[in-house]
């Protein structure tokens, strides 16, 4: 197998999502870091890489992926890999489908968007923040927190099932994001904090590893964003 470029910033949900799924399951890979906070996904470079200037993206045989749940499901299909990441039983599979799909909308969107209202917009672009905008999101966050926690979640070690999965690890990456708008998603949810802390614990080392960038960051700003 030819080796494996993957463009990231561990800044981002889906590239710290992909990153521990080769960390974990020892797939060799060349890490070409695109630091977003010096806008280096804007440049001709990596234009040409990807135009759409988002991370992540996969290189391999020649051939770019950039959506991460595409890369995802490519990996699954091309490597050899444990089945329960993204099984290959039909109706299994699509228990697993369900939820790549819904989060784009639900668990992506809000968490996302709370962290852009409240810290990157009035931090990073200088604008007042947009009190409608900050409550839209949070409302919608809270939402789908109680979806996952009563749901997904309901009777299950993990989003899709007994096993841990794909969808798993783009949940926890995204359930973590909040922290940078001062908001912890375990906070009385039970369920949710256990499900966190169980998903954690099944990374190790590597989830430690691949969240050092945003737990830098989240010190480095943590003060500033508190006082948002």
């Amino acid at each position: 197998m030819s080796k494996i470029k993957l463009y990231y910033d561990t800044l981002s949900q889906p590239a710290r999502a992909l990153k521990l799924f080769l960390l974990v399951n020892k797939i060799p890979y060349e890490g070409i870091a695109v630091n977003l906070a010096k806008g280096e996904h804007f440049q001709p470079e990596y234009k040409k890489i990807n135009p759409l200037r988002k991370v992540p993206v996969l290189e391999h045989n020649g051939t770019i992926i950039r959506e991460s749940v595409g890369i995802f499901r490519y990996l699954c299909r091309e490597l050899d890999i444990p089945d329960h990441w993204y099984p290959k039983d039909s109706l299994q599979q699509a228990k697993v489908d369900e939820y790549l799909e819904w989060q784009h909308l639900n668990t992506r969107l809000f968490c996302a968007m709370f962290v852009h209202y409240k810290v990157l917009k009035p931090k990073f672009a200088g604008e007042p923040q947009d009190e409608k905008m900050v409550s839209y999101a949070f409302k919608g966050m809270q939402s789908t927190l109680d979806v996952i926690s009563n749901v997904w979640l309901k009777d299950r070690k993990y989003l899709c099932g007994d096993k841990i999965s794909i969808a798993d690890l783009l949940g926890v990456c995204e359930l973590e994001q909040p922290r940078l708008g001062g908001y912890d998603v375990g906070k009385d949810r039970p369920i949710l904090k256990a499900y966190m802390e169980r998903v954690r614990g099944d990374l190790q080392p590597h989830y430690s590893e691949v969240m050092k960038r945003f737990d830098k960051f989240l010190s480095k700003y943590g003060d500033l964003i508190a006082k948002l």
